[in-house]
């Protein structure tokens, strides 16, 4: 009996909030940006005795791998988007101030 054949690859799923399943998603420089930021946040830890900025750091990695998965190439032009905004010293067009976000924000939560 033959498989059926399927119309499209299944839909990623997010990786567990641990080391090991998010460095698995990740390629090239956000796994270079991972392992810093990983070395430098249990570095944090065993200093203050407190494992908060770990978890942190997994539940934006965890995020930050699944929209890669999900979108690849997402995590490159962020950082091109940066790079640019940093160079300018611009906004990238549509982009709106931290005013305004909050007062969405606010807007939102009210109704």
């Amino acid at each position: 009996m033959a498989l059926p054949a399927y119309d499209h690859d299944p839909e990623p799923v997010p990786p567990e909030a641990e080391p090991g399943a998010i460095r698995a998603c990740l390629t090239g420089q956000m796994l270079a940006d991972f392992d810093r930021e990983w070395d430098f946040v249990m570095e944090e830890a065993r200093r203050i005795h407190d494992l908060a900025g770990v978890q942190d750091l997994l539940d934006k990695w965890r995020l930050m791998a699944y929209t890669e998965l999900k979108r690849p190439g997402s995590y490159a032009r962020m950082m091109a988007t940066i790079k640019t905004t940093l160079a300018t010293g611009k906004a990238p067009a549509g982009s709106i101030s931290g005013a305004e976000m909050l007062a969405r924000m606010q807007a939102r939560l009210a109704g």
